[in-house]
């Protein structure tokens, strides 16, 4: 297989893997609704949530409610004292943008702003008898007035009846929040009451049906990962509750995920639950979440209580390692999309973060891991230009076995085929190093684009974000002209990097081509033209990659042809070296 195919075998095949991936890898399996349990416990949610939503328009009329401050190291914010809703939440060490004075990441917002997200933790009660219980009205007292670590805050609220309910408020060094809800009994009759805890968004995000990273409800129960859509949560809800999927199990955790940020709710994982996703049609609001399967008995002159962990902010991956790890939290690292080829994504992903980590910016590690793989796949490229240059050595009695049986080109196909069996040559022996080199392809492009880790990692000069595209434009002459040229034409975008990429493209074609032995037939002219438009079409591909992916392909471009280089001037040496002939 000669030069101008290999290279056109290569770039074809990792066109079809960046696009067409997703779409014919195998998906995690998704289980179906299921019959929902204790459905007078779901329906009272629902007519929770009812009232919550009811409530939306008398609290933007009223006061501000009364709220606690949140100062932790990662995180700020506030806590609804109205409800005991935490629904104000920023992240202290990430920008929405790479530009100066860009806003802190926000992932929790209350009620009545364009973006609501907030999670909420109460109790219900299938008892025939009415029990106040708290709800979104309810004023809680708090025991200080700043949350931070090392000084958790205490919620109290009494119903008037003789129960008096508290919220414990603590929170770590990172993004969890531990709270623990208790009920005191002070009446004469014992009380059975259901903890429930979930996440709720008012709103569908513009980008939630990306085929890369997952975006949307989310669940491990029974150490199975469940990935719901908003449009399944939306049509497949059933009346009167809003639920669109329910599994009953021990323990787990559930959310709603984002490319980077997750909210969720981790259970007691000693304790059976049922997690199910649902869609509070009326005000649009999406809710994952649990409530208990067994009521927690309080008799009378008696506490119990019951502790859950909420996770809001950045999907760090060793950090969500780290919970799943001391807190027990079931395939918490599967939070982080990294696609049914995980067992290799991940590694990679190590291997890059592990790099960084030593040399102190991811630029510097996808160049160093660029190098690995070249010497891994050493042995296989060896062996490629090997057969290239063996063909090509062959060429001149192909092009005479051809030439000979013109009249039956089967007949010839035949003849060259047994030639190179002669020689020991296999036609498909330069595909192998082309296909073991897509999934390494493929694990790079997965990490650029859905860990938060390079989001935003700088590298030398203009390139503030590895996982965003090259922000230079040649038709603007990299900036000098102050305008934006996509505002004319969308299409009108090409940065330096891409442009940077055509040409190693094309240096490495060349260089690959001195294998070749085609003279000026008609052939090497075909082959010259294929060269010219390949790095052309693959340069206007790259414009809108992850511009860390381009920096890759560039450094790889220039190492393969600095080994193409001296692999073929050794084989040369070789061929002109006099062959020793043994006495007859």
């Amino acid at each position: 297989m000669d030069t101008t195919r290999r290279v056109i075998l290569a770039t074809v095949l990792s066109v079809l893997v960046l696009i067409g991936f997703n779409y014919f890898s195998p998906q995690e399996q998704q289980q179906g609704p299921q019959p929902l349990l204790h459905e007078n416990v779901v329906h009272n949610a629902s007519q929770h949530m009812m009232s919550v939503a009811q409530s939306v328009e008398s609290s933007v009329v009223k006061k501000p409610d009364p709220r606690l401050v949140i100062n932790a190291p990662a995180v700020q914010g506030t806590v609804n004292l109205r409800g005991a809703k935490l629904d104000d939440l920023v992240l202290k060490h990430y920008r929405e943008t790479v530009q100066p004075g860009s806003p802190d990441v926000r992932v929790l917002s209350p009620i009545g702003t364009p973006r609501p997200n907030y999670v909420d933790f109460g109790w219900r009660s299938s008892s025939t008898e009415p029990i106040r219980l708290p709800d979104d009205q309810t004023l809680w007292t708090a025991s200080g007035s700043l949350l931070d670590v090392g000084h958790p805050l205490v919620l109290t609220w009494n119903n008037g009846q003789g129960l008096t309910f508290e919220i414990g408020l603590a929170v770590d060094d990172n993004f969890m929040f531990t709270v623990t809800q208790k009920v005191h009994n002070a009446t004469n009759k014992p009380v059975a009451l259901y903890p429930f805890y979930r996440v709720n968004r008012g709103y569908t995000p513009d980008e939630a049906e990306s085929s890369l990273a997952h975006e949307g409800p989310i669940a491990v129960i029974n150490d199975r990962l469940n990935e719901g859509s908003y449009k399944d949560v939306r049509t497949e809800s059933t009346q009167p509750n809003g639920i669109s999927w329910s599994e009953r199990g021990q323990g787990g955790w559930a959310g709603i995920t984002d490319k980077y940020w997750l909210m969720a709710v981790v259970p007691n994982q000693s304790r059976s639950v049922i997690g199910s996703y649902a869609w509070e049609a009326l005000h649009g609001v999406y809710q994952v979440g649990f409530s208990d399967v067994t009521p927690v008995q309080v008799e009378p002159g008696q506490t119990q209580s019951t502790e859950i962990h909420v996770f809001a902010g950045a999907k760090e991956v060793n950090l969500l390692d780290d919970y799943e790890r001391t807190l027990h939290i079931p395939m918490f690292w599967k939070a982080v999309d990294f696609g049914s080829l995980s067992f290799l994504t991940r590694p990679v992903f190590f291997i890059l973060d592990w790099l960084n980590e030593k040399l102190g910016s991811f630029g510097m590690a996808l160049l160093t891991f660029t190098v690995i793989v070249k010497v891994v796949f050493l042995p296989f490229t060896v062996k490629q230009m090997r057969m290239q240059w063996k063909m090509s050595t062959l060429r001149p009695q192909v092009d005479a076995l051809r030439a000979r049986y013109k009249d039956d080109p089967l007949f010839a196909q035949q003849q060259i085929m047994l030639l190179y069996r002669n020689e020991n040559m296999s036609m498909f022996s330069g595909v192998i190093p082309l296909l073991i080199q897509i999934p390494v392809f493929w694990c790079l492009y997965k990490d650029l684009y859905i860990t938060i880790e390079m989001r935003h990692a700088p590298f030398i000069g203009w390139i503030k974000d590895l996982s965003a595209p090259d922000p230079t434009n040649v038709f603007n002459l990299f900036g000098l002209l102050p305008f934006d040229p996509t505002h004319i034409f969308s299409f009108l975008v090409l940065g330096a990097w891409p442009i940077i990429y055509g040409i190693t493209l094309f240096l490495m074609q060349k260089v690959g081509t001195l294998t070749s032995n085609s003279g000026d037939t008609k052939q090497a002219q075909a082959q010259k033209t294929v060269m010219l438009i390949i790095p052309v079409v693959f340069t206007l591909f790259m414009v809108h990659q992850p511009v860390g992916l381009v920096i890759y392909y560039c450094w790889s471009n220039i190492l393969t042809a600095v080994q193409q280089g001296i692999i073929i001037a050794r084989l040369k040496a070789l061929d002109g070296k006099p062959q020793l002939v043994k006495k007859a």
